[in-house]
């Protein structure tokens, strides 16, 4: 596994871990490898490890998984890097990749943060993303752009996902919803300075069952992916609200309280 680095965090416990780039598929592959390996040697030594956003204990902060992107063409070339001398952060290529992924990114939340659990990352002022947002080295913009003009190593670094998300449905929904940008030529619009206050951006879904509504109505994940497919994961997911409504029904009295559902189905499965 090509392990890049790997650091404490803010809360008790918790730790980051970085890879080499890689493309999409051996990126997925190893994110799967890692999870098992993780949980598989803590365990022989005594310890338990989860890949829970948000367990339920004292001082412990929500985790996510940051996608960092680019795009290269045949011969290595990064085509997001701007121009030297020019204003744009990204080339206009890299610029409607990412206005693909804002586009996308409420009816692409099931993909990218796909449990009840997960959501409890998108709140104001949390270095995580609430809004479907862009900007320069800005932890609270869904997508942080770093590098700048004639910057080889220019790229975005997505702060949507969390890390219990299936990598192939991940990163697949986001190449997507990039593409998707780039071949309808879109404009993302301004950068925000401060991502939280931007009222003009859509929000991002604050529920799982948000998130279903928003992918039932999307028709671009339906050509994409296919009905049967979208039909099924609607189906999966429909199961998973049901159960945690049904074992929490006031959880709306106290949302910002982890529920004993949540640790039942999350801690130990991830």
């Amino acid at each position: 596994m090509p392990l890049r680095t790997m650091e404490d965090e803010l809360g008790p416990g918790q730790l980051e871990f970085t890879f080499d780039v890689m493309g999409p598929l051996q990126a997925a592959d190893t994110m799967t490898l890692f999870r098992s390996m993780i949980k598989q040697v803590s365990a022989r030594m005594g310890l338990h490890a989860t890949f829970m956003t948000a367990p339920g204990l004292p001082g412990f902060c929500a985790s996510g998984w940051h996608l960092h992107q680019s795009i290269n063409d045949t011969e290595g070339n990064n085509l997001f890097v701007a121009e030297p001398g020019s204003d744009g952060l990204l080339s206009p290529l890299g610029r409607s990749f990412v206005a693909g992924l804002l586009e996308h990114a409420a009816a692409a939340s099931v993909f990218t943060t796909p449990s009840v659990n997960g959501y409890r990352r998108r709140r104001p002022y949390s270095l995580a993303p609430d809004r479907a947002t862009w900007g320069h080295d800005n932890r609270a913009a869904m997508c942080r752009v770093q590098g700048g003009p004639g910057d080889p190593t220019s790229h975005i670094e997505n702060r949507i996902g969390e890390p219990t998300a299936n990598p192939y449905l991940y990163l697949g929904s986001q190449i997507a919803a990039g593409l998707d940008g780039i071949r309808r030529t879109l404009d993302p619009g301004p950068v925000e300075a401060d991502p939280y206050s931007a009222t003009d951006r859509p929000k991002l879904p604050v529920t799982l069952m948000d998130a279903v509504d928003e992918l039932k109505r999307s028709q671009f994940f339906r050509d994409t992916f296919g009905n049967t497919f979208i039909d099924w994961v609607l189906g999966m997911k429909a199961s998973e609200i049901g159960r945690f409504l049904a074992a929490e029904p006031d959880w709306e009295k106290t949302p910002d309280v982890v529920t004993e559902w949540e640790h039942r189905e999350y801690f130990t499965k991830y």
